[in-house]
């Protein structure tokens, strides 16, 4: 799944190839993809794009006529950007194709999504508040006024794992699965551990953990092509997808706890105190 970093660097690649030029068509291509009808997806043709933001992981690109085309990509989505689109409309079918933007100059991009699970979302809104998740998220933790007081108030009371606590939108903006476990991994944080019980040291820690990891995950993507973003993810990940490696920092056997949609991975050694989790739903907390 795009998380924060990837989704900014994707803001930045579309602010170079789309600001100052005209969205001459939309395509819906699958069913599912289209979650708004009023204005309908039609009006945002005909727009110069003036800007593109990121909310959390919704892509946003603002048009001239003051309406906005905001996508979030969910776990298997992704923006293809094409120099030259193919000649003729796209068929609909079962392929990954979900919907096609085209610019006056003849380059455009495909939003695409693999897999069985379409859950790929684009909205065409007056304001990007009026999409229900960039409605409720949190703060970005890359925002300036996002400081060490302003983390530990948000922790405050959570009675929830911190794994969980740091991947909720509404929470904190931008953070997934990926960065959740590259997070606490440089933290040396069990994800079992209950936020509420952080002392100041451990909370001063997570925090530079955060900024950090997000910061330099931000950096290695910038200037990259949309076409090389998922490989460069991979490549800077220590732990996340790495079960069976040898952790980077002590050398131990990075570990994984599968739950029925997802897996976490984590060093033993570096965060657990060299136990290893229970790899089962109902874990017991690691304190």
């Amino acid at each position: 799944m795009p998380e924060l970093p990837e989704v900014e660097a994707l803001k930045d690649f579309l602010t170079e190839n789309l600001v100052g030029h005209e969205v001459v068509r939309v395509l819906p291509v699958a069913i599912s993809v289209l979650k708004t009808y009023d204005p309908p997806v039609g009006a945002f043709e005909g727009s110069e794009v003036t800007a593109v933001h990121r909310h959390g992981k919704f892509l946003d690109i603002e048009g001239g006529t003051g309406l906005h085309l905001v996508t979030h990509l969910a776990r298997a989505g992704w923006l293809q950007w094409k120099d030259r689109l193919p000649d003729g409309p796209p068929r609909p079918g079962k392929g990954p194709l979900a919907l096609r933007a085209a610019l006056e100059t003849g380059a455009g991009f495909d939003l695409t999504e693999a897999g069985t699970q379409k859950k790929l979302a684009v909205y065409i809104v007056r304001d990007p508040r009026e999409v229900p998740g960039v409605a409720r998220l949190g703060p970005d933790p890359l925002a300036a006024d996002f400081d060490e007081d302003r983390f530990a108030a948000l922790l405050k009371g959570e009675r929830r794992q911190i794994k969980g606590a740091l991947r909720d939108q509404s929470l904190i903006a931008g953070v997934g699965n990926a960065y959740s476990d590259e997070i606490l991994h440089a933290a040396k944080m069990s994800p079992f551990k209950l936020a509420a019980s952080l002392t100041t040291e451990e909370t001063e820690r997570l925090y530079a953990a955060l900024r950090t990891t997000l910061t330099e995950a931000v950096e290695r993507s910038r200037g990259l092509a949309a076409g090389r973003l998922k490989a460069e993810k991979k490549t800077g990940l220590r732990v996340h997808g790495r079960t069976g490696e040898p952790c980077p920092v002590c050398g131990d056997t990075i570990r994984e706890v599968s739950f029925s949609d997802s897996s976490l991975q984590y060093c033993p050694t570096c965060q657990t105190g060299g136990k290893p989790l229970a790899d089962r739903r109902m874990s017991r907390l690691l304190k």
